[in-house]
């Protein structure tokens, strides 16, 4: 059976005659498993499955799912909601921007349940703003998705121009130095497991200083031996870029690759597919160092560059041992 796509989800099938769930917008849980015969949570696929015959359960919890949704909001929330999500599938916006966007939207919708999304107006969005701003302690960063996320429905949805005054993207004028940490702190880290694959991973996130969105998707192919390069493909903001490879982490990923011989994605997980994040991130928790985390480790790349531009930067990759 073929791979079936919608707004919602995918349907990957895999072997032994079953579908892999792909969720784009909502969260699949236990609760909707049981609701299809068979489903079950495949720790290598590292996602729902469920046999292709049941494919009839899995369309009846989404049809269930839409009819409740309509009765539940207006036929013009619905129809808003909709064509929202649509635009940013469009858009190509990524996964978990659409999820966030479209949370941000729904609840700005909910805010004004009695009126029309069409007739919504600057004063409208005025007042939804105050009062999520002015009686609730919300981050710099949640006021953007908020702003965002109503801008892109007045301007690529209902095609209206709009006022700064209402959608200015709110500044921070706080200014923190970044935590950087030191030369045996990133020793302790890069040597902090003796698995080899997890070593690759952690020397090459530090060699190039690369975020985590940006090493699950490295192909084998953007890895350039002979310029002693990395290059990003659609990385933040869906743009290239091209960062540093160090020699010891290049030494590492030829052994890497002569032992693991991945196909397509330079990390792949246990299932031969593209590496979950998830399991990136559990790395970082086999350090005792308190100040871990990517954004720690990206900056200590970006700090070690400006301060020792030339060969010093890249003591920390190279001798590791």
């Amino acid at each position: 059976m073929k791979k079936i796509e919608t707004p919602e989800y995918i349907l990957e099938p895999i072997e032994n005659s079953r579908f892999k769930i792909i969720m784009k917008t909502m969260k699949f849980t236990k609760l909707h498993s049981q609701k299809i015969h068979g489903c079950y949570f495949s720790g290598n696929q590292k996602s729902w499955v469920f046999p292709q015959k049941n494919l009839k359960d899995f369309e009846n919890l989404f049809l269930q799912k839409n009819k409740l949704n309509k009765n539940e909001i207006t036929e013009s929330h619905y129809i808003a909601l909709k064509d929202f999500k649509e635009h940013l599938i469009q858009k190509k916006y990524s996964p978990n921007t659409i999820k966030v966007y479209f949370g941000q939207f729904q609840k700005f919708l909910n805010f004004h349940n009695a009126l029309n999304p069409q007739n919504l107006t600057d004063d409208d969005v005025k007042k939804y703003l105050l009062h999520l701003f002015d009686k609730k302690e919300v981050s710099l960063s949640l006021q953007k998705q908020v702003i965002c996320s109503i801008k892109f429905y007045f301007e690529k949805i209902l095609r209206r121009e709009t006022k700064p005054y209402f959608f200015e993207i709110p500044k921070s004028n706080i200014r923190k130095l970044p935590v950087v940490l030191s030369k045996t702190e990133v020793t302790r880290l890069l040597n902090c497991t003796t698995n080899l694959k997890h070593k690759a991973i952690l020397s090459t996130i530090y060699s190039g200083g690369l975020r985590l969105s940006e090493v699950v998707n490295l192909k084998i192919v953007v890895i350039d031996s002979e310029r002693m390069l990395i290059n990003i493909r659609g990385g933040k903001g869906k743009k290239d870029r091209i960062t540093i490879l160090g020699k010891e982490t290049l030494k590492l990923l030829r052994t890497y690759l002569k032992k693991f011989k991945p196909k397509f994605w330079l990390f792949e997980g246990n299932d031969k597919q593209q590496m979950n994040p998830r399991n990136i991130q559990k790395i970082f928790k086999k350090t005792s160092i308190q100040k871990r985390n990517f954004e720690n480790f990206k900056e200590n790349f970006s700090v070690s560059a400006a301060t020792n531009f030339g060969s010093g930067w890249t003591w920390l990759v190279e001798n590791t041992d």
